[in-house]
């Protein structure tokens, strides 16, 4: 009932009359996602669509892939499966890149399958508790705004192709509930259980001294990222505006004269906002300041190296960003 009055309020989550592409790993957060997709399916004329990939990092990998299918297969729910190459995830942000690429290639073949009902949304169980796990990593890195507001409700990915977050208004103590109360099975993924990795130290240990001081530390926590969402499309909508007006006469260019008259806040939203359209990815609120420092008034030239093999360089007259494959 919860989901429903959610979908009913945002319309565009979830859109009837779609075909939908579930991302379900066997783990309680995505158990507790399809049981409730399935059970609003006939009401809102779902297709629904499974898609698990295995990322072969334990050796019980492969076995949660076959039990998941059969119990899927038994259901009479469509299953897809990929297997990565452990040499090309060899960490957690690849093995997120692997997993959305080949989300959105399946979710395209899909909808050229069936081009009357195409795919519209792929879906991830991502709860209130990930969100929260999400604003404390991104914190202790030295994010800026715009990081704590992460893991949205929807994100464009492509054309129509939206990922969709409809967990968002659960915690994780909720979607084991919902497992538990419909006897749903659960696969543990080992690698779940590794505090080197540093999302699951933040959750079994940070978060629970978090929670044991304030009871649902983890929902109020991710009900901030959520107010912040609004905040930051406020300041998106404006920083656009200033960056068109500070545009240098160079592509990937601002004029550094033009920023020479705005506040230091101000510049530094510019900055970001302006990195991030480029491409630019893990900015820290530290090195904007940095850059924002050393591209003040009667500082010399200069140039910085930012990830990605991203270049941020400055003359007197403009500052200018380039990659090294441009």
């Amino acid at each position: 009932m919860r989901l429903h009055k959610r979908l009913i309020q945002n319309k565009s989550l979830l859109p009837n009359n779609s075909t939908l592409l579930l991302a379900i790993s066997g783990g309680q957060d995505s158990m507790a996602l399809l049981k409730l997709i399935i059970d609003l399916k006939r009401l809102y004329k779902w297709q629904v669509e499974i898609w698990h990939g295995d990322h072969q990092w334990h050796a019980k990998s492969e076995e949660i892939e076959k039990e998941l299918k059969i119990w899927c297969l038994n259901k009479k729910i469509s299953f897809h499966s990929q297997k990565a190459d452990k040499k090309e995830i060899i960490n957690e942000e690849k093995a997120r890149d692997w997993r959305y690429k080949n989300l959105t290639m399946k979710a395209k073949l899909l909808s050229s399958n069936n081009i009357h009902f195409p795919c519209t949304r792929i879906l991830t169980g991502h709860t209130a508790t990930d969100r929260a796990e999400t604003v404390i990593m991104n914190l202790a890195r030295g994010t800026d705004l715009i990081g704590l507001s992460t893991l949205r409700e929807q994100r464009p990915i492509e054309n129509n192709l939206v990922l969709a977050r409809p967990l968002l208004i659960f915690n994780r103590n909720e979607t084991l509930e919902i497992c538990k109360e419909f006897n749903l099975p659960i696969w543990i993924d080992p690698s779940n259980e590794n505090i080197n990795l540093t999302r699951n130290k933040i959750r079994k240990e940070i978060l629970p001294i978090l929670d044991s001081i304030y009871k649902g530390a983890d929902s109020r926590i991710a009900s901030l990222a959520k107010r912040l969402e609004s905040y930051n499309e406020d300041q998106k909508f404006f920083a656009k505006i200033a960056i068109e007006f500070c545009q240098g006469e160079k592509i990937n260019s601002l004029s550094r004269k033009k920023l020479f008259g705005l506040t230091n806040s101000i510049r530094q939203i510019i900055l970001s906002h302006w990195l991030q359209t480029i491409g630019v990815k893990r900015l820290t609120a530290l090195k904007i300041e940095e850059i924002n420092t050393k591209i003040s008034p009667r500082k010399p030239p200069g140039s910085i190296h930012l990830h990605g093999d991203f270049l941020i360089k400055w003359d007197k007259e403009a500052i200018y960003v380039s990659h090294k494959t441009t």
